[in-house]
């Protein structure tokens, strides 16, 4: 029931044709675009494409690594990192229109046969053990109540020695989350927990951290720049405000209150499975 919940939550029915059209408004030929022209709106996480390269460049790649992107939304880090980095990309995803458009927008970039999106639940992985050199994933377990089997779920796809790499948001010491924010409208499909308690139940699960990174003070200072722009010029004809609707302002300004009064924190980390 969850699940139907947390993919209601993210359908917006017009996302295609509002990124489409966000496109052309920027300027783009929709018939002759980069993987880059795509990143204001495919980034659907704090600081965006910036974040994507300084997590890639924290857990570094090989090229011909197999990786999987839990939680892959429109796809962005998945093309960021088969483009960037020249490993293999698989995604999944609990929302049906992000992957459905997801695909459409890798043939518009001319990467359908090197990054495959699904979808899948978090929960169930529809992989076999241990065929993953790298899990990735960026702002997914907070929309998750079981955390262990998540984790857990991570793991087993994970070839020992495989990295787990994740950017996400955690619950600060600072008091209760201020709704709406992007990933919740309210508590109900709401769960977090603190960063050091994840910490210890990956390790618990059978892996050991290699790098961790807070980046909550760089992303208030992000979500201020960006406020700012909104509120001067209002929203720009391409970014991640088509992803969120006419609710996007507040839903920004409470993730940027939330994250200067220490209600919420963003983390950066790398573990490695023993």
């Amino acid at each position: 029931m969850k699940d139907k919940l947390i993919a209601q939550h993210y359908e917006s029915g017009k996302l295609l044709e509002n990124i489409l059209k966000g496109l052309e408004a920027s300027g783009k030929d929709v018939h002759h675009l980069k993987v880059g022209d795509l990143a204001p709106v495919d980034e659907f996480h704090i600081r965006g494409r910036e974040s994507t390269v300084e997590v890639a460049n924290l857990a570094g790649f090989s090229a011909g690594e197999r990786v999987l992107d839990v939680g892959c939304g429109l796809g962005g880090s998945a093309r960021y990192l088969a483009s960037e980095w020249g490993v293999v990309v698989s995604g999944i995803d609990l929302t049906t229109e992000f992957v459905e458009v997801g695909q459409q927008l890798n043939e518009l970039v001319g990467m359908g046969d090197s990054v495959e999106l699904q979808v899948a639940s978090a929960l169930e992985l529809p992989f076999e053990d241990e065929v993953f050199d790298v899990v990735w994933t960026e702002h997914v377990q907070m929309n998750i109540e079981d955390k262990s089997r998540f984790y857990s779920e991570l793991a087993r796809v994970l070839r020992p020695g495989g990295r787990l790499v994740f950017h996400d948001i955690f619950m600060g010491e600072g008091g209760a989350v201020v709704f709406p924010v992007p990933w919740a409208n309210d508590d109900s499909i709401s769960f977090l927990i603190g960063v050091d308690e994840v910490r210890s139940l990956i390790e618990t699960i059978g892996f050991e951290c290699l790098a961790r990174k807070d980046q909550s003070d760089e992303s208030n200072k992000w979500f201020l720049r960006m406020l700012k722009n909104l509120d001067e010029s209002g929203p720009r004809p391409f970014g991640l405000h088509l992803l969120l609707g006419e609710g996007a302002r507040q839903k920004f300004g409470n993730i940027q209150l939330n994250l200067a009064e220490g209600r919420i924190c963003a983390v950066q980390g790398v573990f490695k499975k023993i």
